[in-house]
């Protein structure tokens, strides 16, 4: 039986977390009695750590496991938890967010494809969290172009079903605690030609809370980001 963790980053998200565990442990729990609902609080200055584990024990969720960690950021945080779910042997990993802009039904046909793929990722071809947003989709796609020399349909996508063999070979190739890990992953799954499949999905506006990310921070990661891909790009 296949064994699956669920990779999830959290940041001052009390508002939201329990619906997450609702939606997703689910999941993991129909998959079998292995596979783990990861949840990972990544210096929370609110009650999200502590939501979480009120839930796990009022709820005895054995298949839900709350981690926490000091803060590093959205990107560095997904990586720890990759790292997590191989050091656990889990056989396949999916990755999202924790802001309810996701669908746990629509995760089921991505599963259907995990054999066939070495990634099965979503495209947010519908977006609703606002024009900006898929501004910096459009521009990242076209700086990964030139950087990399890679068309990449949605780079960052958090919603994605990884092979844990495949990716357990090429996550030494992404710096530690890089912010943007999800795009180097899409990126060196292009470099080097491995089976990836695109499946469109529904990508609502955030469903509570406050986002962390503003357009000033937007534009400070993007430079950051082209400095980044320059010096990554000799080692992928």
């Amino acid at each position: 039986m296949d064994k699956l963790y669920i990779v999830i980053p959290a940041y001052n998200e009390e508002e939201n977390i329990e619906n997450v565990v609702n939606d997703w442990y689910p999941v993991v729990e129909k998959i079998g009695k292995e596979s783990r609902l990861v949840i990972i609080n990544d210096g929370s200055k609110d009650s999200t750590y502590d939501i979480m584990l009120k839930i796990k024990k009022e709820r005895n969720l054995e298949q839900f496991e709350p981690v926490t960690k000091p803060n590093g950021g959205h990107g560095a945080t997904i990586l720890y938890g990759y790292h997590y779910a191989i050091d656990n042997h889990a056989d396949y990993i999916f990755q999202t967010d924790s802001d309810g802009q996701t669908l746990p039904e629509e995760f089921w046909q991505f599963w259907d494809l995990r054999e066939q793929y070495d990634m099965v990722i979503g495209h947010r071809n519908k977006r609703e969290d606002g024009s900006s947003r898929v501004f910096v989709t459009k521009t990242l796609k076209l700086v990964i172009k030139l950087c990399f020399g890679v068309s990449v349909t949605d780079a960052n996508t958090p919603f994605r079903v990884m092979k844990t063999s495949t990716l357990k070979k090429y996550i030494g190739l992404i710096p530690k605690d890089y912010n943007l890990s999800n795009v180097i992953i899409s990126v060196i799954y292009a470099k080097h030609n491995l089976a990836v499949k695109y499946l469109p999905i529904t990508f609502r506006p955030r469903q509570g809370g406050v986002n962390s990310i503003n357009l000033k921070r937007i534009i400070g990661i993007g430079k950051q980001a082209v400095k980044d891909f320059r010096v990554i790009g000799k080692t992928i």
